[in-house]
């Protein structure tokens, strides 16, 4: 992540041809969602931070029709049009989702969802869409014939899609999603951070098949970014209080390296090789720069060791499935 400007390399996303920037933008913050967030966004401001997405060097943007109930797309679009269009070899992503009332998740509702979401961003084609959390309805109803992941496939051959994902927390049955052999990109969040290492085997598998590996989350909702004594939720809940020592020690570990805690939470994903890019929610402009500077941080390796040390110590039963 050294020299990373406006010329910063990419990498290639598995064997979509896509190539992407070690950053993304996380636009779920975009969505004003106070009860995941802890706070409004304003429309313009929302706008405003999407379009410092567009035109920064971080060239890929991640949304879902999911993000207030489609105001991160709106507002997304919105930057768009203003930019003149989505530049070229911007990877934005947007993911389909279940009906957001009824919680239905069929072929009819994944038509609605990527229907609506090329309305809102004023588009008529995505470089990458997900299915969104698919561990929230039964597998069997997703995977049936004519269901989301039918669809999904049908849009990659279509070219609504140029490449097409599955995004979820649940390491468990992301993996039989990806054992399917259906997908190119996989998706994890709040599962491979400083503190919660538990997708290690889904990207192992992912990186094994091919596919292209996307990690979100890597702050955990925030306390990885702000500290525990700032924050005490890990991934939008309450933390037990095993999880919130090991992060006011790493914390620590990074004040005595002169390291700030969220560069090393950004850099935990980004030295990764198997990890294409890592998600960093922005809900503001200045953030699209801010995280480009703590990606380029140097940390040194006895750091590294030391945070390995403190990981180890969490019980893995108190961190999410």
């Amino acid at each position: 992540m050294r020299d990373f400007d406006h010329q910063s390399p990419t990498r290639p996303l598995g064997a979509t041809g896509l190539h992407i920037t070690p950053l993304t933008i996380g636009g779920a913050p975009l969505g004003s969602m106070p009860g995941n967030f802890g706070r409004e966004i304003p429309p313009e401001l929302g706008i405003a931070t999407a379009l410092a997405a567009l035109r920064g060097p971080v060239r890929a943007l991640d949304t879902s029709a999911a993000y207030g109930a489609g105001e991160s797309e709106r507002r997304i679009g919105a930057a768009i049009q203003r930019a003149g269009g989505l530049p070229d070899g911007f990877v934005l992503s947007t993911k389909i989702v279940r009906d957001l009332v009824s919680g239905t998740f069929d072929g009819p509702q994944a038509r609605r969802s990527i229907a609506e979401s090329l309305r809102r961003l004023g588009l008529d084609q995505v470089p990458l869409l997900y299915l969104h959390d698919p561990e929230k309805n039964d597998f069997e109803q997703i995977m049936a014939r004519g269901g989301p992941v039918d669809v999904l496939r049908e849009l990659r051959d279509r070219g609504v899609a140029r490449s097409i994902g599955v995004a979820g927390g649940e390491v468990a049955t992301i993996e039989r999603y990806v054992r399917t052999g259906f997908f190119d990109v996989v998706l994890t969040h709040n599962r491979w951070t400083l503190v919660n290492r538990s997708a290690g085997p889904l990207i192992a598998l992912a990186a094994s098949m091919g596919l292209g590996v996307v990690n979100a989350a890597v702050f955990g909702g925030g306390i990885l970014a702000a500290g525990a004594a700032a924050s005490p939720r890990y991934a939008y809940r309450q933390a037990p209080d095993e999880l919130l020592a090991a992060i006011d020690a790493m914390e620590e570990a990074c004040h005595d390296h002169k390291v700030p805690l969220a560069a090393a939470a950004i850099q935990f994903s980004t030295r990764d090789p198997r990890i294409a890019s890592t998600i960093i929610g922005a809900s503001r402009p200045e953030r699209v720069g801010q995280a480009v500077a703590l990606a380029s941080m140097a940390v040194p390796d006895t750091l590294w060791d030391d945070l390995g040390a403190i990981a180890a110590r969490v019980d893995p039963a108190t961190l999410p499935a």
